[in-house]
Parts: C-alpha cells; sequence; structure tokens
C-alpha cells in the first residue's frame, strides 16, 4: 500500500511540475511578411527562465545564415508608410535608451535579442535568451521580428546593427 501511495505522490508532482512549466511559456505564430504576404513558416515557444527568457524557433523558409531577431513595441505585422512590417513599430525600449547594445548590454534597449541562426535548408531551431527580460508578461501586447541578414548590435557603421528588411513578424498576444 505504501509503494502504491508514494508513486501516486510522485505522479502528481510530476504533473503539477509540468503545468507550472506550461503556465510560464508562450507560442507566437510567426508569418513571412515579405511583399505583404502573410504566410506562415512556423512559431517560436517563449519560456521563462531563471536566467531570462528562452526564444525556441521551429521555422521554416528562411534565407540561410545569420538574422536580427528583436522585439518590436506595437502589436502588429501590417504596412506602414510603405515598410512592410512597419507598423511594429521600433525595437522595445522601455526605458528609452535609444540605443542599440545588444542583449546582454545593460545601458541598450531590451528589444535587442542574439540573432537566430538559419540552417542551409532553410530552418530555424537553435535557442537564444534574452537575459536581462525575465517575464513573459514583460513583452506581452508587442510582436517579434526577424530581419533579413545579420546583426552587430551597434548602431556603428550603420543604425540598428546594419538589419535588413523586415523579413518575418509574429504578434506576442497579450
Amino acid at each position: 500500500m505504501n509503494k502504491i501511495f508514494f508513486l501516486f505522490l510522485a505522479s502528481l508532482t510530476f504533473l503539477s511540475h509540468n503545468v507550472a512549466v506550461l503556465a510560464k511559456s508562450m507560442q507566437v505564430k510567426i508569418y513571412e511578411i515579405e511583399n505583404s504576404n502573410k504566410k506562415s513558416i512556423g512559431t517560436i515557444e517563449i519560456e521563462e527562465n531563471t536566467y531570462g527568457l528562452i526564444f525556441v524557433p521551429n521555422l521554416s523558409t528562411l534565407p540561410e545564415g545569420l538574422h536580427g531577431f528583436h522585439i518590436h513595441v506595437n502589436p502588429s505585422c501590417d504596412t506602414k508608410d510603405g515598410v512592410i512590417g512597419g507598423a511594429a513599430g521600433g525595437h522595445y525600449d522601455p526605458s528609452h535608451t535609444n540605443k542599440h547594445l545588444g542583449p546582454y548590454n545593460v545601458n541598450g534597449h531590451l528589444g535587442d535579442l542574439p540573432a537566430l541562426y538559419v540552417d542551409d535548408k532553410g530552418r530555424s531551431t537553435m535557442s537564444v535568451i534574452a537575459p536581462r527580460i525575465k517575464n513573459l508578461s514583460e513583452i506581452k501586447g508587442r510582436s517579434l521580428i526577424i530581419h533579413l541578414g545579420g546583426d552587430n548590435h551597434s548602431d556603428t557603421p550603420l543604425p540598428l546593427g546594419g538589419g535588413g528588411a523586415r523579413l518575418a513578424c509574429g504578434i506576442i498576444e497579450e
């Protein structure tokens, strides 16, 4: 009888742990926004962690290489003023630093995320961490943007890391 009770308690502990983990993650659907088309290219799971938010991509049909990856202010992927994805606004910068210094520098804006790696088959599955953002509540009601090409996490020689056009977007729901 004690053995059955122990197994029952162990099962409850396991199940309650999984429920707690589920409560601290969310999934964002990502769409290609090139040419104003909104074709689904996969998802990014965002998980709370002691060390910061972890972004777990499961994306396909992207160009090979490194791509700039940011949290943008507005929850929109629409075109604005002729800019595809322009309605997403600028990078998330609640402290109004106006500095693009990367995900690890406390003097820059919070919207900077590590670059996304895309393999030679167009897939992105390598997780990245945002060490300065600890809670999902900090980014709800914003958008994720994947830019064409790399990001040097600096404003020199080009502003905003020299990233290219807005290639893909997803809304981080409230």
